[in-house]
């Protein structure tokens, strides 16, 4: 359960920046994904999901 918690303040920590240090670039990268295809958000959801489940698995942390 720690380590659950320590994943979503992670995530927390890493959006939080995103949204404090480049406000602007947020709003160009949503205007970006509006312009792209549902299949192509797709894929990138996809890609980036088993990105996190590689580093999660090579990170070697095990409950």
């Amino acid at each position: 359960m720690s380590l659950l918690i320590l994943g979503i303040g992670l995530v927390l920590v890493i959006e939080g920046l995103v949204f404090a240090l480049a406000p602007s670039r947020l709003d160009d990268l949503v205007q970006m994904m509006a312009a792209m295809s549902r299949d192509q958000r797709r894929m990138i959801g996809l890609v980036a999901l088993a990105l996190g489940v590689l580093l999660v698995w090579l990170s070697g942390v095990r409950p």
